[in-house]
């Protein structure tokens, strides 16, 4: 693009994550530093605000101070989750006319308020609503580019090797199952589920799981007085990369039961999620969808159906199922993520000056390297590798087991990284 950027617009989209806010501070702070006479304006509550026209300005005492922002989880400008393709539901929800494309009154109110630049910050379905909309500006000559940021807790978008926020995510889900663990020692036979949020969460799972494990080999116990580290760990950690074998799995989280008094599983909330709607749809249930196309987590509700199923095949006379995601996605970054953050931001500031469009991130593709993705390579649901080193030892150190069937159709546990070795030749 060889037009001068003049003036720049934010917004944030999608579910929350730590990085929202940082990511808009590291944003201006950069702008104010490199081109101080860029105007710049966040649109309120996402793709939403920009259909309606209602934004905000970033004023001198905003830019002198952005970098407060960095320290504060939630986004300052609001989010919302609306896909410009999906005519209807715009219609249906007031944000464009009967007839309108929500693509071309996005286009237009960027023009209309003299845009050159757009920064998106968001999940995959962000930066894909993103993609619609570059593609959009190009095909109709309008004067302006796209530059997202990759924000998921999921870590789940390709090629982005390491996304936005997902670390603190996990660090905050532990601390949350810190002190809800304790809740087993409110009845016998007590069966804790942490149902960790996000429709592809696997890695945010394992991640999850082992900040808690890490967290408890730095915690003193007094085994003497039942105050014991194999009551307070991490039993089972399901994820919707592998099936979740019920009737097998209870077998051995019994003996758990029978000698701790109590079960604590970690499960992704999109586990299993394809086998619970067979069932739901074979008692003539309809799942809803949101306006991605996505079914409703919450309708489906993973955490219960797990917990119930269980409960009854490991005679729980307790059942409690906790979200960590509302407390950790809403968290202010961790270092760790910060300085990601930082830049990424900075990397994304530098790309609109130059006119280059596109997510920016740790390309996986391109040994990590932060730069500009180009938005057809970005895809959501990136599969968490359930074959993946310290995963597996995880399930070792906790005696969780893979299965398959033998010969006779029976479920059969296999501990991953148990094989044999191969004998080397004489």
């Amino acid at each position: 693009m060889s037009k001068e950027v003049k003036k720049v617009a934010f917004l944030t989209a999608g579910g929350l994550a730590p990085c929202l806010s940082s990511s808009i501070g590291f944003l201006i702070d950069e702008y104010t530093k490199k081109a101080p006479g860029v105007e710049m304006i966040g649109y309120i509550n996402g793709y939403m605000g920009l259909l309606k026209g209602d934004s905000i300005p970033v004023t001198d005492v905003v830019r002198k101070n952005a970098l407060v922002l960095t320290r504060h989880g939630g986004s300052p400008i609001g989010n919302s989750r609306v896909k410009l393709t999906n005519v209807a539901d715009c219609v249906k929800r007031g944000l464009v006319k009967a007839g309108e494309d929500p693509l071309k009154v996005a286009a237009d109110q960027l023009v209309k308020d003299g845009v050159d630049v757009l920064h998106t910050i968001g999940g995959d379905d962000t930066n894909t609503t993103a993609a619609d909309l570059a593609e959009y500006l190009a095909k109709n000559d309008y004067p302006l580019i796209v530059v997202g940021l990759p924000k998921t807790i999921d870590n789940d978008v390709y090629p982005i090797r390491q996304s936005l926020g997902a670390w603190t995510a996990a660090e905050e889900g532990a601390r949350f199952f810190m002190n809800v663990v304790k809740e087993n020692s409110a009845n016998p036979r007590a069966l804790t589920i942490h149902e960790v949020m996000g429709r592809n969460c696997g890695w945010l799972t394992y991640k999850t799981a082992q900040c808690y494990r890490k967290l408890l080999a730095r915690t003193k116990f007094l085994p003497e007085f039942m105050l014991t580290k194999g009551r307070q760990d991490v039993h089972a950690v399901y994820v919707p990369e592998s099936r979740i074998h019920f009737a097998a799995e209870a077998e051995r989280l019994r003996a758990i039961m029978d000698k701790y008094d109590s079960v604590n599983i970690f499960v992704s909330e999109g586990a299993g999620v394809a086998d619970i709607i067979k069932e739901m749809e074979k008692r003539g249930e309809t799942v809803p969808r949101d306006a991605f196309g996505h079914p409703r987590l919450d309708k489906v509700n993973v955490g219960q159906y797990v917990g119930k199923r269980f409960g009854e095949l490991l005679k729980a006379e307790k059942v409690q199922v906790f979200k960590s995601g509302y407390f950790a996605r809403s968290a202010a970054p961790c270092k760790k993520d910060r300085d990601l953050i930082e830049a990424c931001a900075r990397k994304a500031v530098e790309c609109a000056l130059k006119g280059v469009s596109g997510v920016v991130g740790q390309d996986e593709d391109d040994n990590g390297k932060i730069q500009a993705c180009d938005f057809k390579r970005i895809k959501g649901g990136k599969p968490f590798n359930v074959r993946k080193g310290s995963f597996r030892k995880m399930l070792v150190e906790i005696g969780q087991c893979e299965y398959r069937k033998d010969e006779n159709g029976e479920m059969k546990p296999i501990f991953p990284g148990m094989r044999k070795r191969r004998t080397a030749k004489k």
